[in-house]
């Protein structure tokens, strides 16, 4: 077996490896919840990739356990969103839930197709052209963060978590 060297590992490194702070977040927002697309993307801060997982089902033969891959399951997607002052896309995500489940009446929309939409996250390089792209297929959120009031806080911009719940993802690499 060859020893690999400094110069090998970095013949393999393409690109000099994808970096976490290089991505693009594109929430789409229902047409009733009127949210500004462009603004939220550039007020996400954090996101994930998206990750999914094949339950192994158990199955009893003989005295033993034959293990065979069972269903898919998608983790809930979590983006970090910065508030302005303007309260912009926090308002759009507080009407999208309400529209789901209005906060009085315990009410809301019924069809998925609705309050359902598709959402993108893309992995940039470092000349901002899409290496990864991830399409988050049927999502709505399920929880709009709390936003920490504190006298403490020195000049930090408030943030506030939004949490997905979707159908599936599809990703595509597209360099």
């Amino acid at each position: 077996m060859a020893i690999l060297g400094v110069d090998d590992f970095k013949s393999k490194l393409r690109g000099g490896g994808a970096r976490p702070n290089l991505f693009k977040a594109t929430i789409n927002f229902p047409a009733y919840a009127s949210g500004d697309v462009e603004l939220t993307s550039f007020m996400c801060r954090a996101a994930q990739l998206p990750a999914s997982t094949v339950e192994a089902t158990p199955v009893p033969f003989r005295g033993r356990i034959l293990n065979v891959a069972g269903d898919r399951t998608f983790e809930p997607w979590t983006v970090t969103i910065l508030n302005d002052t303007g309260f912009e896309v926090r308002d759009s995500m507080e009407r999208w839930m309400n529209g789901i489940n209005g906060h009085s009446a315990n009410t809301g929309i019924t069809n998925p197709v609705d309050y359902q939409t598709d959402l993108i996250i893309d992995q940039l390089d470092r000349d901002e052209s899409v290496i990864k792209r991830y399409n988050i297929r049927g999502a709505f959120p399920t929880s709009v963060g709390d936003i920490g009031l504190t006298y403490d806080g020195g000049g930090e911009v408030e943030t506030f978590d939004v949490v997905f719940t979707y159908q599936y993802w599809e990703s595509n690499t597209t360099s």
